[in-house]
């Protein structure tokens, strides 16, 4: 069975992105690549098993197992050697990316306190978009019993878009709630 976006997205919204852009090739149409999620854990330098947590609570999120990440250089600040890992990540791409996009826009954000939209400024000028979540409890996946404290992670969502007007349409066009 199909995710339920990626069907609306083939129906509703690659036609009218066709229209609005004056798009006659349909492999131009703006889509989605891939979803990656990122949870960099600082203090995981000096509690290990902290890391091994937030792992398998992305992993939870995801639907699909994270990876450790690892540090690329070393710093004495901060007492991180070059290959201490230091956070997780998971690459979401087909169907898992659109129930995951389904999800975070349907399930999690409305969740988040005082919520009022999404940044419409956090493009990167190649039609990509970062979403920061600050606490992790807005995934219903995650059980608050488990965890000891709360975490924050990256999203981001890759486009074949090139540019930030026709990313940001794509995601409106998705149910992305951009703040007024």
């Amino acid at each position: 069975m199909a995710a339920r976006l990626k069907e609306r997205y083939a129906k509703e919204v690659a036609p009218a992105l066709r229209k609005e852009f004056g798009i006659d090739n349909v492999m131009a149409v703006p889509r989605l690549e891939k979803i990656v999620l990122n949870m960099g854990l600082g203090e995981a330098v000096a509690n290990p098993k902290m890391l091994e947590g937030a792992a398998e609570e992305l992993s939870a999120i995801a639907g699909q197992r994270a990876n450790v990440t690892k540090a690329k250089k070393s710093i004495a600040t901060y007492k991180l050697r070059t290959g201490m890992p230091i956070g997780a990540r998971v690459t979401l791409r087909g169907d898992r990316m659109w129930e995951f996009l389904d999800r975070l826009i349907n399930i999690a954000l409305p969740r988040v306190r005082d919520f009022r939209g999404v940044s419409g400024k956090a493009f990167d000028g190649r039609g990509n978009y970062t979403l920061g979540v600050r606490d992790h409890f807005i995934f219903p996946e995650i059980d608050y019993a488990k965890t000891d404290k709360s975490k924050g992670l990256n999203v981001t969502i890759v486009t074949t878009a090139g540019r930030d007007d026709r990313a940001k349409a794509l995601l409106a066009e998705l149910g992305m709630p951009f703040a007024k």
